[in-house]
């Protein structure tokens, strides 16, 4: 299991490239909340600056984080930054940092995402905007939380995807920016709720979205939004 350990001369202050990118962690932590993702403390939030990612801490709440609170390691998960202890689940976090591009990492245990997980291993295709994650969501099998384990199934869940759901826990999802990580979190504990709802219709069966569908759907989505 990757752990940190205590930096031998932790910086005084934030440079402005990590301050922003703290502040953005913290703000993006607190929506999980307000939005019903995570109970308490029960998710994590990360953003890499270089070879140095900032990564809310283990049992603080949220609402009590301010930029003297900031966390950060390196890639190899010795503590840089701050003298409060990082999240628990940081080998999952610096597991996506070196085996991805990703830029920021959300994790949550949001509730419908994490009855899913229970039940499938595959997020079926009900909804278009699995394509956003690269396809139909997998399940990783369940392991320790913390562990180095638990971060190897969930990146071979997370293969070709940029999110994942993780057996009797929750969801995992990284991105570009904290805002994509993010809005691809809230959009997948959305089509869990969507499957569940409709698997609850006596005899009924939902529909599904055929794999060359979703192919399309991919290559629209791809320009989707406004650019440039």
């Amino acid at each position: 299991m990757t752990q940190s350990r205590s930096p031998r001369q932790p910086q005084p202050r934030l440079t402005h490239p990590l301050r922003q990118a703290w502040t953005q962690v913290v703000s993006t932590a607190r929506r999980t909340t307000a939005d019903g993702l995570v109970v308490g403390t029960s998710g994590n939030v990360s953003a890499r600056v270089g070879d140095t990612v900032l990564v809310t801490p283990s049992g603080v709440p949220y609402d009590r984080l301010g930029p003297r609170d900031a966390v950060a390691v390196d890639l190899d998960g010795q503590q840089v930054l701050g003298t409060l202890k990082p999240t628990s689940e940081l080998p999952m976090h610096l597991a996506i940092y070196r085996e991805t591009d990703a830029e920021a990492v959300v994790h949550t245990h949001a509730v419908h995402a994490t009855a899913v997980s229970t039940l499938v291993d595959e997020l079926p295709a009900v909804h278009y905007m699995a394509a956003a994650l690269g396809g139909p969501v997998r399940v990783a099998p369940y392991a320790l939380y913390g562990t180095d384990e638990l971060a190897d199934a969930m990146l071979e869940a997370l293969r070709d995807r940029s999110g994942c759901l993780l057996r009797n826990h929750g969801t995992v999802v990284h991105g570009a920016t904290l805002e994509q990580a993010y809005d691809r979190t809230a959009q997948l504990e959305w089509m869990c709720r969507v499957w569940l709802t409709a698997v609850s219709v006596p005899g009924r069966t939902p529909s599904l979205i055929p794999p060359d569908e979703m192919r399309r759907a991919a290559e629209k989505l791809s320009g989707y939004g406004q650019k440039g």
